[in-house]
């Protein structure tokens, strides 16, 4: 294999999509594995859709993701500029010497015109393809034209061929170009359009590979097409599987979030969604799923793209980001989750001394923060789960009486249980409150049947019907909160 240069070509019209970030994966894992080069494109000649704050929001994304590039708009290069916006010279030059060389033409046919052919082509069932009225137009009804201002095209010419090229996934597709007529590349001399400067850039910046969704398909031929009418070799192409909701249908905002920002929002964390990213349509040589980044660069192969849809699972989504929190060490992961709480705006900081609770001024210290979160990480999904599964360590829970009681014990049980919970852990002192002592402490009381000692001072403790072990709580929010808390719910009981 001769030297690998691919591409990320995104438009900035949107917020970095999950497809989009997949595309730049394959590609950068592509190029890593072969020690090629990874090029950033911005393909931003949409002036009215394309924004800057999507740009920032595509290169922060890839960046967060942990993929980097050899070239682009912010790290320059030996074929830039790496802006379409900034390349309108280039594609002149090129689109003049098609014209000079007859082998485009100027087209004045107005909006007005190519819609009613259209329309009545289609009327008769047929596929929409120019009818080449301004192919024979010589150069001084064009000057003619040029000089009263009339708005053009300049269009390819085609000539009745097939155009065959090798999909690294698909195998041989073959095309006629009997239904394609001749082909528009650009708006006058300075609006080249995407079918046209994409070929320019790519023969331009010398890419090799062309690694893209199977949505292009119906594009390469009409760039093989110009790259033909240069003399030019084509690329190698490699056409990636659509992600699709579970549905089958092609992933949309209906099936829930579809941009990166949006993840990231929910608390995914970034390793977790590039490891499931790289299983969206490619499958590894063996059963394992779970992959380091330079394993995924080693183990990365084009072969094993599969050809149908890739169907985006939020389940194993969600078992992916529970598997990279529950790695994280116990600094690691309070970092994390603070960084996000502090961003969400439930916790604030407060100097030294750690971090503030707004709602009822209580001071977290770091080390209680660390215990509470590598106690509700194992239940985790997402870090945006966070702050319903850990309230109760910050404050109080309410809860309905009716959910304090175990099965068929009435409240009368109830609180009578609550009253001997209380005597028990009376005979620990705060500074022996522990996990420990509070288990030793509780084992007077079960007798057989646990579930009414540990389901009402679940409730008490947590407001929840699931939570972590109640002893584990207790230990964690200390004595005093443990008998408030059972003195609340033994009124709640009366």
């Amino acid at each position: 294999m001769g030297e690998v240069r691919v591409r990320m070509a995104p438009s900035p019209t949107g917020f970095l999509h999950i497809g989009t970030a997949r595309t730049a994966l394959f590609n950068w894992l592509f190029a890593r594995k072969y020690n090629g080069v990874f090029v950033m494109r911005i393909e931003d000649t949409d002036p009215e859709r394309s924004q800057k704050i999507y740009e920032k929001d595509i290169v922060e994304g890839l960046k967060l993701l942990g993929i980097d590039w050899d070239e682009g708009p912010d790290v320059g290069g030996p074929y830039g500029p790496y802006r379409q916006s900034e390349r309108a010279d280039i594609y002149r030059r090129y689109l003049e010497q098609l014209i000079d060389e007859e082998k485009a033409y100027h087209c004045f046919c107005s909006q007005e015109e190519l819609m009613a052919a259209h329309q009545d082509m289609e009327a008769r069932g047929e596929i929409y393809r120019y009818s080449g009225k301004c192919r024979g137009l010589g150069p001084e009804q064009v000057k003619e034209n040029m000089d009263q201002g009339k708005p053009f095209a300049v269009r390819l010419k085609v000539g009745n061929e097939k155009v065959a090229f090798e999909d690294v996934i698909r195998g041989t597709i073959e095309t006629s170009t009997d239904q394609l007529g001749d082909i528009a590349i650009s708006r006058g001399l300075d609006g080249a359009l995407y079918n046209y400067s994409v070929v320019i850039d790519d023969h331009e910046m010398k890419i090799s590979h062309v690694i893209r969704g199977e949505d292009h398909i119906p594009n390469t031929p009409k760039q093989i097409l110009v790259q033909r009418a240069f003399g030019w070799e084509q690329p190698i192409y490699a056409h990636l599987p659509l992600i699709l909701g579970t549905d089958r249908t092609k992933l949309s905002k209906r099936h829930g979030a579809t941009s990166l920002k949006d993840y990231i929002g929910q608390g995914y964390l970034p390793e977790a969604l590039l490891n499931f990213l790289s299983l969206l349509g490619w499958h590894p040589s063996g059963d394992r799923e779970v992959f380091l980044t330079q394993e995924l660069i080693s183990e990365f192969s084009l072969d094993r793209v599969q050809k149908g849809g890739a169907i985006f699972n939020i389940v194993k989504l969600n078992w992916f980001n529970n598997y990279y929190l529950r790695k994280k060490s116990v600094a690691d992961l309070r970092e994390t989750a603070v960084a996000f709480l502090v961003q969400d705006g439930f916790l604030e900081t407060a100097g030294e001394n750690g971090y503030r609770y707004p709602q009822t001024g209580t001071i977290a210290t770091p080390a209680y923060l660390e215990s509470v979160f590598a106690l509700a990480v194992e239940r985790l999904n997402t870090l945006g789960e966070l702050k319903d599964a850990i309230r109760y360590f910050f404050e109080d829970p309410s809860c309905e009486a009716s959910m304090i009681p175990w099965k068929q014990m009435t409240r009368d049980e109830t609180r009578g249980i609550l009253k001997r919970i209380k005597e028990v852990f009376d005979k620990v002192s705060p500074d022996e409150f522990g996990k420990e002592k509070i288990t030793v402490a509780l084992e007077e009381l079960y007798q057989g049947d646990k579930g009414h000692v540990l389901w009402p001072l679940r409730v008490v403790l947590s407001g929840k019907e699931a939570s972590p072990p109640p002893f584990d709580i207790a230990a964690i929010v200390g004595k005093d909160t443990v008998m408030r808390r059972i003195d609340n719910a033994i009124q709640t009981l009366l």
